[in-house]
């Protein structure tokens, strides 16, 4: 936990950035029948009844001190997909030395599984760039990524959408909305705050010594 909260509270550093990952999912439901349109002193209204049509998984990289943020729409969401976003990442900061990427403790996120999808010399270059940190078990919290996903639910996904092609408009719209206001995390939470707050989950010393 420390070691993450240390590495949001250093100043942006354009040749080491910090990019928060997650994924989530979005069940995509059609209307049976045709919302109501919102009239003068009423709003819209949609009939309870929709049909499924599958799920998409949703994964989104944001770097809290730029406020720029990627989001990518797969149909599935395996190590394979997981690799993509890295190399997306990665292939986003060119110029960087270092980019330091927060993620959770998912199977999928394995970096011994760049061997598995790209040569040993390709695997390796990326590698070589891509430094991970893993938030905590039960502390998913602590990734920032996590306050992107509140605010695209609230803004972009809380309504039924069709299908996939949709979804990835509704979403391509929203990111570039976002990336265009600069909307950065202002992170209040600091490794002070960790050990005041979450005493209890530090060792006493007496724990220590036996």
């Amino acid at each position: 936990m420390e070691t993450i909260l240390s590495l949001y509270e250093e100043p942006y550093d354009e040749s080491r950035p910090v990019v928060c990952f997650d994924e989530s999912s979005k069940e995509l439901r059609k209307h049976v029948r045709d919302p109501l349109p919102a009239k003068p002193g009423a709003v819209a209204r949609t009939d309870h009844h929709y049909e499924r049509n599958g799920t998409r998984m949703l994964h989104v990289a944001t770097e809290p001190l730029t406020g720029q943020c990627r989001l990518h729409v797969t149909e599935r969401r395996r190590t394979s997909e997981w690799i993509d976003c890295m190399v997306a990442i990665a292939d986003d900061y060119p110029d960087a030395d270092r980019i330091r990427v927060v993620v959770d403790n998912l199977s999928t996120h394995n970096p011994a599984a760049f061997y598995r999808f790209l040569t040993p010399e390709k695997a390796r270059e990326y590698l070589d760039r891509l430094e991970f940190y893993y938030t905590p078990t039960h502390g998913s919290w602590l990734n920032m990524a996590e306050l992107v996903w509140s605010s695209l639910q609230t803004q972009c996904l809380n309504r039924r959408i069709p299908d996939a092609a949709t979804l990835r408009s509704e979403v391509a719209a929203w990111e570039a909305e976002r990336n265009e206001m600069d909307a950065t995390i202002d992170w209040q939470f600091t490794n002070q705050d960790a050990r005041t707050k979450l005493h209890r989950l530090y060792p006493t010393l007496e724990e220590a010594e036996n």
